[in-house]
């Protein structure tokens, strides 16, 4: 009887994504894991700021979050299992810090990259990218890329960086400067932690509604090179009538109950996600925007620790009075790039460089190397 009623249950949603989806299946993937029985490979596993980042002969081919509560400094070993033979390993120590804390070796003070106010105007688009405090690279390798697009720099589009606090004072006061001179961070007034990511999206939100008339708003994050003026003609295709949620969507994504990632039944009860984009590059329209804030300032919004599902159960919610259109692409990256996307993500620096000079060429082309 359970199976029967949880059979019935994922009909009854398969059948309610297609109709808005407009897509009768997923298309199958086949994951780019470049392994040839008997061939040599070179796999490098590099220890980030958010997680491990794997690459396989210079590709990026997955990442993933350290475990809640690990630190770096946690670590002491790598066990390599399976049916695999080692021919040699090649170990660097783990740095002491991002290796970007020293600003003054990646900002360019130069006016050029200053960001331009934002208009008075509407405009279409509001673009709010998640930040670490000590990202000088990322975000100066963003202010050189793809925030040179037109449409950002004839003020259709806006841009803005939201980055918390870091423990360390020093860290803030560079950052204040940076924000002074270059006038595109929203700094909030909160310690920088995972648990924490969901406030930076409904200040993304706030932001958008309260600071900006537009009618709609992206979220991505500082590895994300975002093709703009491709994003704005997918959200042209759909009618300006209908509220929009716009993304790399999920199906009936389960919640891992045991292990490092373990997500217990007081966090979430459901045994399946509510339909939802994923995190690195997903468009709402402003009326979505509203609601959010408006149910957070009611203390009536419910908060989840990922925040791409917590998007996804607001619109869910928002869905149940006020009918929204779900608009998917697997061209909204969640690993890496793929040919023609529309956003790329874990971009490094180099890679957000070498894409924007192969963007300005006219050509939508990866750059498999970090």
């Amino acid at each position: 009887m359970h199976r029967d009623s949880a059979d019935s249950k994922e009909s009854k949603t398969t059948s309610w994504f297609k109709r808005f989806i407009g897509r009768e299946q997923k298309p199958e993937v086949t994951w780019p894991f470049p392994f040839v029985e008997g061939r040599l490979f070179i796999l490098t596993l590099r220890a980030g700021v958010d997680g491990y980042h794997i690459s396989v002969g210079g590709r990026h081919v997955t990442s993933f979050p350290y475990r809640p509560g690990f630190t770096l400094g946690d670590a002491t070993g790598l066990a390599i299992k399976g049916e695999v033979d080692i021919k040699s390993v090649y170990a660097t120590s783990l740095p002491k810090s991002h290796p970007s804390f020293s600003p003054q070796r990646v900002l360019e003070m130069s006016e050029k990259w200053k960001a331009r106010p934002i208009s008075k105007s509407p405009i279409w688009l509001f673009i709010g990218i998640l930040s670490a405090t000590n990202h000088f690279a990322e975000r100066m390798a963003v202010r050189k890329t793809w925030m040179q697009s037109s449409s950002i720099k004839s003020s259709n589009v806006a841009v803005r960086f939201f980055v918390a606090l870091n423990p360390r004072k020093e860290v803030n006061a560079v950052l204040k400067k940076e924000a002074d001179y270059f006038g595109d961070i929203v700094i909030l007034p909160f310690m920088d932690r995972y648990e924490l990511v969901v406030l930076k999206t409904i200040a993304i939100c706030e932001f958008g509604v309260k600071n900006v008339s537009t009618a709609y708003i992206m979220k991505c994050d500082d590895d994300t090179f975002v093709r703009v003026e491709t994003v704005l003609k997918e959200i042209d295709h759909v009618s300006r009538k209908k509220s929009l949620y716009m993304g790399n969507l999920n199906l009936l994504h389960r919640p891992l109950r045991n292990g490092k990632w373990a997500v217990t039944f007081e966090e979430w009860p459901e045994s399946v996600y509510p339909p939802y984009a994923n995190g690195p590059g997903y468009v709402v329209s402003s009326d979505i925007a509203n609601f959010i804030v408006s149910q957070h300032n009611n203390r009536s919004l419910r908060l989840f620790k990922m925040e791409d599902v917590s998007m996804g159960m607001w619109v869910e919610q928002f869905n149940s009075t006020t009918p929204v259109q779900y608009s998917h692409s697997w061209k909204f990256c969640q690993y890496g790039c793929m040919e023609d996307y529309y956003t790329a993500h874990y971009q490094s620096p180099r890679q957000m460089i070498c894409l924007w000079d192969k963007l300005s060429r006219g050509q939508a082309h990866c750059c498999n190397f970090r």
